[in-house]
């Protein structure tokens, strides 16, 4: 299946979602009037868009309808397909220009945290970087042995210590693992634990300094992983992680499995945080690079 494809295929049940019942109440509305911008906006915030987003979007709309003159409701869709494109803004790739480069992992447990981590070192070795996996999420039962699995599965090696390490402790052996083979890209999965923010800011913040110590002039992506089908929740755990540490990209997954796709629009508009990566199947090959057009394509077009 190609990249297109699955993109598309991966939006199938969001597409259901949102396109279908835009269709719906455009069909049965013979003019554009103020009942059929109310009956959208209320599509989209249950499409988990979010208020804020879904009032923005149709303000938008109001004012290009009001541009271009348009009075055919069936015309609503196409305007809404090129609003969301807009809205997502330019796509943005990892910024990996040192060698080596550095990317930070993050996310609550369930996510999909590994695996998508797993999945982009895979991406990375076949675009022919040399990549070496850091496990410095030491607190969560079985993580190690987790990222231990997927670093088999990618074929690249992984730097790791025993459960309770410090997490810092685990970087600085990564980087230095790193150099010795000339690597290209570190990752480190690390924690993200909610329920104590404190101790998050002073882990990360102890992490940053070994990077910023041992690779001062390094390029540094901290990304976080978030769980699409938790819909509006996931936009809560990115607000809350922008509060903590400087977020540089999201990795939504599970795309595939839910209706709720239009929590993209939502982080992007609301936390002004790209999403870069979005997981659209189980296979290792199924984590995409985001592209906006394609994204807002994939919402309204079999």
């Amino acid at each position: 299946m190609g990249f297109f494809s699955k993109i598309k295929s991966g939006l199938k049940k969001t597409r259901d979602s949102i396109s279908e019942s835009i269709a719906s109440i455009v069909h049965s509305f013979t003019k554009i009037d103020e009942e059929l911008f109310e009956e959208l906006e209320e599509i989209l915030v249950m499409s988990d868009v979010g208020m804020t987003t879904a009032t923005e979007l149709c303000d938008r709309l109001r004012k290009r309808i009001k541009e271009t003159g348009i009075t055919d409701p069936n015309e609503i869709t196409r305007l809404l397909q090129e609003l969301i494109a807009e809205m997502l803004g330019e796509d943005e790739e990892l910024h990996l220009e040192t060698k080596p480069s550095v990317i930070l992992v993050i996310g609550v447990n369930g996510v999909g945290k590994t695996t998508s981590i797993g999945k982009l070192a895979l991406q990375l070795k076949e675009e022919g970087k040399k990549v070496v996996l850091g496990a410095a999420d030491t607190f969560r039962a079985a993580a190690i042995d987790q990222l231990a699995i997927w670093a088999e599965r990618a074929d690249v090696p992984m730097v790791k210590s025993v459960e309770g390490t410090d997490p810092a402790s685990v970087v600085f052996d990564t980087i230095a693992s790193a150099k010795a083979k000339n690597a290209d890209v570190i990752i480190c999965d690390t924690a993200g634990r909610l329920h104590n923010k404190k101790n998050l800011m002073d882990e990360l913040a102890k992490i940053y300094r070994v990077i910023g110590r041992e690779l001062p002039d390094a390029s540094v992506e901290t990304l976080l992983v978030l769980d699409a089908a938790t819909g509006q929740n996931a936009v809560n755990q990115a607000r809350e992680f922008q509060n903590s540490t400087n977020i540089t990209g999201i990795i939504l997954t599970k795309l595939d499995g839910t209706a709720k796709g239009g929590i993209v629009i939502a982080i992007h508009h609301e936390l002004g945080i790209p999403v870069k990566y979005i997981g659209v199947g189980e296979g290792i090959n199924d984590l995409q690079p985001f592209h906006a057009k394609e994204f807002a394509n994939g919402i309204f077009e079999e």
